[in-house]
């Protein structure tokens, strides 16, 4: 895992900035978005019961794109068609790039329409631990590679990729909007938090930052690479 000079030379952990896609990375929820467009009618009955906590977001998302009437590529057509990245996305992606920091999108989603949207924003090498998707006679297969162990039945864990890059002697700068990114937001040494996880962490006592766009989690990366704090100051190429 690269370093930058600064960090190796002062024994401070190396920063990692994972992000939620969908509603986070992303400024619209693509999964949702899809499945209005090309999914079976009653889809939002399923998403209620997965609400109502009597399905695992796993559980969910198989069920709910079984019927989908659509192809890998007329899904991903669309996407690129109609969503788009959150303000600085690029910039932070371009900073990290800059400073051997590593950058990535951790999410419950699928695959292909995560890559679809990188791709059409040009940061396609962006790497994704998500749904691992695969089209084969009509039907979709969905393969999760980053669960908990024991705990492989609910799916993909945020969390459990966190740790796994601190384990490695990172800090991790998080970002995140939802139920399914609580469990990194708990684990996490920086959470930016939009909308329900912002609740959630006010619950849980969590600290966080609020979360709209990706400028101040461009600031903290920054200072936090260049001389150890988090502090909302303005990186170079910001404007104030």
């Amino acid at each position: 895992m690269m370093t930058t000079d600064a960090n190796s030379a002062n024994g401070r952990p190396h920063p990692v900035v994972l992000t939620d896609f969908d509603d986070t990375a992303v400024a619209q929820n693509v999964a949702e978005m899809l499945l209005n467009q090309f999914g079976d009618p009653d889809w939002k009955d399923v998403r209620q019961s997965f609400r109502d906590g009597q399905l695992s977001l796993k559980d969910y998302q198989e069920i709910t794109f079984r019927n989908i009437n659509a192809d890998r590529a007329t899904m991903q057509s669309y996407v690129k068609e109609h969503a788009n990245l959150r303000p600085f996305f690029k910039d932070l992606w371009g900073f990290c790039q800059s400073n051997g920091i590593q950058m990535a999108v951790v999410s419950q989603g699928l695959d292909f329409y995560i890559q679809a949207v990188l791709e059409r924003e040009g940061v396609g090498r962006v790497p994704v631990y998500a749904v691992d998707t695969k089209f084969e006679g009509g039907e979709i297969s969905y393969h999760y590679n980053h669960t908990d162990p024991g705990k492989e039945d609910q799916g993909n864990s945020k969390g459990f990729v966190v740790q796994s890059f601190q384990q490695k002697g990172a800090y991790v700068f998080f970002a995140g909007d939802g139920h399914s990114d609580l469990e990194a937001a708990r684990v996490a040494d920086v959470t930016f938090a939009h909308r329900n996880l912002a609740t959630f962490c006010d619950d849980e006592k969590i600290v966080y930052q609020p979360f709209k766009d990706f400028r101040g989690m461009l600031v903290a990366v920054r200072n936090y690479s260049l001389n150890g704090s988090n502090s909302n100051g303005t990186p170079q190429g910001v404007e104030a």
